[in-house]
């Protein structure tokens, strides 16, 4: 190496590092140099050698799984950082727990789009027309207006394992109560489905606050997508399982069975999860150093995380762009996302004239697609980032694709003239739709880390206000136009408007809120 200010040295690892004592590790060695800087590689001393203008690695072999990363810089600085094979990455604690949320979260989703099904029997045995169907399944959302800002300002304050567990024990309460509160009267019915909104409104600032507390930087788009696959897939289930289920056992059928599930999960998630890698009793040494070094947004001091106590300062969250651009995205998605969700099966039903379980079929296939494009939309966000793309770069592509890709498929849907059509171009629009996680969805732990829990409650707060007017309005506006496909091109012009707000006003950098960041 010539004429260098930075200098690499191999140094053994110190008396705080384990030494490898299996086979397969590396010694790896990592410097940032000037862009001006001549090296050169002696392939004799070195196992590999890889090198751009600025960065380059060496690597030797070692005895162990995996490798250690040795880092230094020319400002002095160094880490040392233990890979994982991905062997280590499927198998470990932190996988646990996003599997436990994409669990969760696959409850909490079919829980709500049980309605969407039994909205229609319901309706034709109670007399509803379309614009009072439309509010009954909104008032879901009257109770997921309430939660959010205050469940995402519990789950900054108490961690999202205990306010998860109470949330999934409520909501899972209130689904197994709606088949009697329907047979009771309309204001018990809706006064559970209030109750199922408030309880389901921690679930997404809890899956943030945990993935924040969990996974490095480098990790987080894939663990996103990995919760949000659980989302979606939720939908699938719900819209496949429920007129199964309704056939063999009623209307009380997949409320019973969702519900009794969700206690199921909450035992489980109560005694095998943690609210943070420091308070594992199942992590491993090596796994705890790794996810410390990658970067974790929390301190720890003496063995507990700190949690921030004081009241969020709302008024300089909403002071800044960035904060309206995550705020505008979470609405547009919120709107896309409860009107196909609730409307879908009906509009198959009446547009096409398919009978109800078809319908749920149609409208399952996209929620399935969506779970497999939101995985790999986080894997490819994660490679970005990795191959040096600036991270704001990467959630502008991200969104871009997410919104201005359901914009196109929705008008391409109102054109299709058969139902398969219609579902391959409803198939298109919720699958691009996933790359939205990726944007807006990680964007929140990274311009405000510790207020993500707040953040998302109050974008969450917003997408609910637009999806309640996406939901009902879209009852009103069928029975006065007398088609589906007008209110779709008006959320297709919804989605194009956001992705241009997104692309000005977002970045993928930290914002300074107070003097705490």
């Amino acid at each position: 190496m010539n004429s260098s200010p930075a200098t690499l040295q191999y140094l053994r690892p110190s008396s705080t590092f384990r030494k490898p004592n299996s086979f397969g590790r590396q010694l790896a060695f990592n410097v940032k140099l000037p862009s001006n800087c001549e090296f050169s590689s002696n392939q004799k001393c070195f196992k590999s050698f890889t090198a751009n203008r600025t960065e380059f690695s060496y690597r030797v072999p070692v005895q162990s799984n995996g490798f250690w990363r040795i880092g230094a810089s020319s400002d002095g600085s160094e880490s040392i950082q233990r890979e994982e094979s991905f062997v280590e990455f499927i198998t470990s604690e932190r996988v646990k727990v996003v599997a436990m949320l994409a669990l969760s979260l696959a409850l909490c989703n079919a829980d709500r789009v049980v309605m969407s099904v039994a909205i229609v029997p319901l309706s034709l045995s109670h007399g509803w027309r379309q614009s009072f169907a439309g509010v009954v399944q909104s008032s879901f959302l009257w109770g997921y207006l309430i939660s959010p800002i205050a469940g995402g300002t519990l789950v900054d304050y108490y961690g999202g394992k205990l306010v998860m567990a109470w949330g999934v024990a409520l909501w899972s309460m209130a689904t197994l109560l709606t088949p009697w509160a329907a047979e009771a009267s309309l204001w018990a019915l809706l006064a559970t489905r209030m109750l199922l909104g408030i309880a389901e409104g921690v679930a997404l600032p809890c899956m943030n606050n945990m993935i924040a507390r969990w996974f490095p930087p480098t990790e987080r788009s894939r663990a996103v997508g990995l919760a949000m696959a659980g989302f979606q897939l939720g939908s699938a289930i719900g819209l496949t399982l429920s007129p199964i289920l309704m056939s063999q056992g009623g209307l009380f059928g997949p409320f019973v069975i969702f519900g009794l599930s969700g206690f199921l999960w909450v035992l489980v998630w109560v005694s095998a999860t943690s609210s943070t890698p420091e308070r594992s009793r199942q992590i491993s040494i090596h796994e705890l150093r790794y996810i410390q070094n990658k970067g974790q947004i929390h301190t720890v001091v003496e063995g507990k995380s700190k949690t921030s106590r004081r009241i969020p300062p709302f008024r300089c969250l909403l002071s800044k762009p960035p904060t309206w651009s995550i705020i505008v995205a979470n609405a547009m998605h919120s709107w896309g996302f409860f009107v196909i969700l609730s409307w879908m099966p009906i509009y198959f039903k009446t547009i096409y004239h398919v009978d109800l379980r078809q319908a749920a079929w149609f409208s399952a296939v996209p929620w399935s697609m969506m779970a497999l494009t939101g995985y790999f939309a986080g894997v490819l966000s994660d490679m970005m980032i990795q191959r040096g793309i600036s991270v704001t770069l990467t959630r502008k592509v991200m969104q871009s694709v997410g919104f201005f890709g359901p914009g196109f498929a929705l008008i391409g849907l109102t054109m299709a003239p058969s139902p398969s059509i219609a579902s391959a171009w409803l198939t298109l629009a919720v699958g691009l739709k996933a790359f939205s996680h990726c944007g807006f969805l990680v964007n929140l732990q990274e311009i405000a880390p510790q207020y993500s829990g707040v953040l998302h409650g109050l974008s969450n707060t917003a997408g609910t206000f637009a999806a309640i007017i996406g939901t009902v309005g879209a009852g009103f506006f069928v029975e006065l136009v007398g088609s589906f496909k007008g209110f779709l091109l008006l959320t297709s012009f919804l989605y194009f408007s956001a992705a241009v707000f997104w692309n000005v006003f977002s970045t993928g950098e930290r914002v300074k809120f107070d003097d705490s960041t």
